[in-house]
């Protein structure tokens, strides 16, 4: 895979299940070694602020506002804009750019063989982009500021910006290629077909574009992951699937909460079974997005669950292959918390544009059944944001449907990478 998968942590809204995307996961076990290789210098890298349009699409006197987005540049590697060397564009996705700067090692690695320049620009209402100057929960608690927080504005964004450069650096001649992972990625397939002129190709690794509506079956996310679980560990696989009806038959039983409260370690005492099934499915889940090649750790957390002691019961075992995924902790499952940029940003995100109906748990996997209710889903969206999604909205402005004829008529220079043991691949 070119880069990790990003995802997902968890419920989003009203106990919905709809996996968060991303590039690079920031809370799991990594190996030290790995990130030593992965990272990039950071005095490598300026960081610049670009005056960009509040609106793109609409000539009313407040379109006009400007705010300040981030960019950041790395020109060790680029042969100049008299040798047209090429420039290479790292689309921000649902997050701050910082991580994506220093842990993006692909860009990195392919700049010095073709002499590329290296920029990263941040997506509008994530880290150091929002309008107005505000934190991000403020501009989303603003109906008209976060009428602003779209796919769409974003792709222009990155015109304006990349169009710009090319100017302020002479370098008409410079072909620009568009890299991102997840939504990222996503971005970046959406960037090259709407922006031909500007990007002459793009790299969309694990980017699922066609996770909409009436494109694919309701639960592809999830029959990957168990699919996961089932060729590291076929006893594993089923020790989870059995693991959610012993859950909820300790629960019923009279202090059974402060059972499980006890067997989990949790931080806090668990209100219901749902808060601790809820828990395990996130840190499979998210074994599963970041399987990555050095730490492995749906391997590791099904070594720690076959190989936990014969005297430990299923639920000994589900603890053992927590602490495999989460270690080096005093607790689990409920510690005080606060939602980050991209937990806030997304769930507007999945209620403006970005639904995705598909993320269903059906009776084919390790996971209790759980099938999303999409009328739920819209009510908790009006109930939040006083806007229902526009479901077909995506797939109306960017396609998906017939997608390899639609393809091959009009488009060209688009890299779909995708790992299989990604969750998000059936829908890239």
């Amino acid at each position: 895979m070119l880069f990790s998968a990003c995802v997902a942590t968890g419920k989003s809204l009203n106990g919905l299940y709809i996996p968060k995307l991303g590039v690079i996961r920031r809370t799991f076990i990594q190996d030290p070694t790995w990130a030593v290789r992965a990272s990039v210098p950071l005095e490598d890298f300026q960081t610049f602020f670009y005056n960009q349009t509040l609106d793109h699409f609409n000539y009313r006197p407040e379109s006009y506002t400007a705010f300040k987005q981030r960019y950041v540049i790395n020109s060790k590697y680029w042969g100049g804009a008299n040798a047209s060397a090429p420039i290479f564009v790292c689309l921000g996705g649902e997050g701050p750019i910082d991580d994506d700067i220093t842990g993006n090692g692909f860009m990195t690695d392919n700049a010095a063989q073709f002499r590329a320049l290296l920029v990263n620009v941040e997506h509008r209402f994530y880290g150091e982009s929002i309008p107005y100057g505000l934190t991000l929960d403020k501009a989303l608690s603003d109906a008209n500021t976060r009428g602003y927080f779209s796919s769409a504005q974003a792709l222009a964004d990155y015109a304006e910006i990349l169009v710009y450069l090319k100017q302020k650096l002479n370098a008409k001649h410079s072909p620009i290629i568009v890299i991102g992972g997840s939504y990222g990625g996503m971005l970046a397939t959406w960037f090259r077909l709407k922006y031909p002129h500007v990007a002459l190709g793009a790299l969309a690794s694990s980017a699922p574009i066609l996770y909409f509506h009436d494109i694919i079956r309701r639960d592809p996310y999830f029959l990957v992951v168990a699919k996961d679980f089932l060729k590291t560990s076929s006893s594993c696989h089923r020790t989870i699937r059995l693991s959610w009806e012993e859950i909820d038959r300790v629960a019923s039983e009279p202090h059974g909460l402060t059972k499980l409260s006890r067997t989990f370690k949790t931080c806090r005492p668990l209100k219901s079974s749902s808060q601790l099934k809820d828990y395990l499915i996130t840190l499979y889940i998210g074994a599963a997005q970041y399987n990555d090649p050095f730490t492995r750790p749906v391997k590791a957390a099904c070594n720690a669950i076959d190989g936990a002691s014969p005297k430990n019961d299923i639920l000994g075992k589900i603890f053992a292959g927590l602490v495999a995924l989460a270690p080096n902790r005093t607790c689990y499952v409920n510690p005080p918390s606060r939602p980050s940029q991209s937990d806030l940003g997304w769930d507007w995100q999945i209620c403006s544009e970005m639904v995705f109906p598909a993320d269903s748990i059906t009776n084919n996997t390790m996971f209790p059944p759980e099938p999303l209710d999409l009328n739920e889903f819209v009510s908790d969206c009006k109930r939040k944001f006083g806007v229902a999604p526009q479901t077909h909205w995506a797939t109306t402005y960017y396609g998906g449907h017939d997608i390899k004829l639609v393809l091959h008529r009009f488009a060209s220079n688009i890299i779909f990478s995708n790992g299989l043991q990604d969750p998000y691949s059936r829908g890239g």
